[in-house]
């Protein structure tokens, strides 16, 4: 489904912060130093949130059954807030900022028509990340904080999404996790509890020492 302006047309993403993700963008332009690593970032820095991750179900793993409930629960809340963005982005369907505004400088590749712009599929899966790890750990929910605004960041930066794009995708992130985490939390304890004391044990529980 498509959602239309007043005038028969579809919604224009340029008409609400064009002007501000042009002055990005032209900020890259004269910064082609940075041009590479923040590509980089941007398309494979998702990997980060996963070693994060990785790190935070190790640490776990010496912790009680509530904590690594909730660290369980952070890859369903990942997948899920991506699965809900993406649905939103369909309803929309706002077309890229590369097609609405095709003189500005660009470093990733304007998209295929129909990979819409809103909400920032980065940017959800990284928030939701980033407040799933906040859930289980202060000190690498904050790293991973960092990471989620950078990555964001590198999204308008390379010319791939509007301002608004990654603040929606922000907030689809972490609602999302939030409310999935929260909601699950009690029932994936119990989960776990009778999981250590099964075959997945020594994935669940660090060796006795």
């Amino acid at each position: 489904m498509t959602t239309y302006s007043a005038d028969g047309t579809p919604l224009d993403g340029a008409s609400i912060d064009g002007g501000l993700y042009t002055d990005v963008t032209d900020f890259a332009r004269h910064t082609h130093w940075l041009n590479g690593p923040a590509a980089a970032y941007s398309a494979y820095g998702t990997g980060l949130f996963a070693v994060l991750l990785l790190a935070a179900w190790w640490r776990a793993r010496h912790q009680d059954d509530a904590v690594m409930a909730k660290v369980l629960l952070a890859p369903f809340a990942v997948v899920l807030a991506y699965a809900v963005n993406s649905g939103i982005k369909m309803f929309f369907d706002e077309p890229r900022p590369c097609r609405a505004l095709p003189h500005d400088f660009l470093i990733e590749a304007c998209p295929p028509m129909d990979d819409y712009a809103f909400p920032s599929n980065h940017t959800t899966v990284a928030l939701a990340f980033a407040v799933a790890l906040l859930l289980v750990s202060r000190w690498l929910g904050s790293v991973a904080l960092l990471a989620a605004v950078a990555m964001g960041a590198s999204r308008v930066y390379v010319g791939a999404h509007y301002p608004h794009d990654v603040a929606a995708g922000a907030l689809v992130g972490t609602v999302v996790c939030l409310v999935t985490v929260l909601a699950l939390r009690r029932p994936a304890t119990s989960v776990v509890q009778r999981l250590r004391g099964g075959a997945l044990r020594p994935l669940l529980t660090a060796p006795a020492m």
